[in-house]
């Protein structure tokens, strides 16, 4: 057993950590103040190749899900809702692609986003969440197309998104069977973007309503087939879990950095506070939990690369322990800094409320409990 990364994947570590370093953290600030959707440095992450992690080498990628897990870290170091806009435009909204569609759709929307086209992943609704068969939106299909009607809520990069992988029922009464997926592009009849929400944190990340007023998509968009939609966007949902987990990690890392950089540095009572026990401890804890997530994360990934498919419960530990590990890292750095951290001249306070996404989307911390137990008990 082998616990160590290839020469390969530390090379591919050491090349996104420069970059993130030089071109993603000086601006993370600015981003986080202005609700800037950076498109200039997205531009630069395609040109590097970082939008072709982990897709195919016969449609132009490159890497594998351990690479792209690398990617969503290291770049969430540098900046929180950049990492959410990276993991739901190259995984969560591609997923349904790269994993359900034919070969023409994955060759065509597989080379845009490696290109730098932005993807979004329309699923949530207001009554729909963490139950997806309350799923509102409705299609009929029509001659050579379907016709959508309703909206989707907290859709990230909903407002940025050059193309959706959206989800809809034909008929409520058949539940999970009546849902299919489809994919709807920008500038589509009927499809335009609504509210964007105003959000606790990963700011340069929207948060979009998108709103289908008899949205008129080719037949040729539908992914798969007809009633496979809840299957295509729990694979997608599943598979999405490690991504998250590794942006947690990201973050805590961040944040850990930035605490140990302090302690050092910080005197009180005549000494850094690094020599005073309350702080070592904590730093020892913040150090221990970061290892043990990122070890869950990366074995989720490798798993994910060897069976071709995200593996359900450890897909969930992953995200589970992840985003609370980051939760409590990002609490003691905070309080490691005291009222430093409380204000924003220091980025701590940005940590944690990026941080706090990550224990909600991909599925609540309770849900996956639910799933990790439901894999133990073999209770369906």
């Amino acid at each position: 057993m082998d616990f160590d990364l290839s020469e390969e994947h530390l090379l591919f570590q050491r090349m996104i950590r420069d970059f993130v370093s030089k071109e993603i953290e000086p601006l993370a600030e600015r981003w986080d103040e202005t609700n800037e959707f950076p498109y200039d440095i997205i531009a630069k992450m395609a040109d590097l190749g970082l939008f072709a992690v982990h897709y195919p080498e016969a449609h132009g990628g490159s890497g594998d899900e351990l690479t792209f897990v690398i990617a969503v870290e290291e770049i969430s170091r540098g900046s929180g809702g950049l990492g959410a806009i990276f993991l739901a435009s190259v995984g969560l909204a591609m997923y349904p692609i790269t994993l359900f569609a034919n070969e023409a759709q994955k060759s065509n929307y597989i080379s845009r986003v490696i290109k730098g086209n932005i993807a979004a992943f329309g699923l949530t609704e207001a009554a729909a969440g963490s139950d997806v068969s309350a799923l509102t939106t409705r299609y009929v299909k029509k001659d050579d197309h379907f016709i959508l009607n309703g909206n989707k809520i907290f859709i990230t990069n909903g407002g940025e998104a050059d193309f959706v992988t959206a989800f809809a029922t034909s008929d409520r009464s058949l539940g999970y069977r009546g849902i299919s997926a489809f994919i709807i592009e920008k500038g589509t009849p009927g499809f335009s973007v609504g509210k964007l929400e105003r959000k606790m944190g990963i700011h340069p990340a929207s948060a979009a309503e998108l709103i289908f007023d008899d949205c008129k998509v080719p037949a040729e968009n539908l992914i798969a087939e007809e009633g496979k939609g809840f299957k295509i966007a729990m694979g997608a949902i599943d598979a999405s879990r490690v991504s998250v987990a590794a942006q947690a990690v990201g973050i805590a890392q961040a944040a850990y950095e930035k605490a140990v950089d302090y302690a050092k540095e910080r005197q009180q009572f005549g000494t850094a506070i690094a020599r005073l026990q309350a702080i070592q401890w904590m730093i020892a804890d913040m150090a221990t939990e970061i290892d043990a997530a990122r070890l869950l994360t990366y074995r989720a990934a490798w798993q994910t690369g060897k069976e071709g498919h995200a593996p359900l419960k450890e897909a969930a530990m992953a995200k589970l322990f992840a985003s609370e590990a980051s939760h409590r890292v990002c609490h003691k750095a905070l309080q490691i800094f005291g009222g430093y951290g409380y204000v924003k001249d220091f980025p701590l306070e940005r940590y944690a409320r990026d941080q706090r996404i990550t224990e909600i989307y991909e599925g609540t911390s309770e849900m996956q409990r639910w799933t990790i137990a439901r894999q133990i008990l073999g209770v369906k």
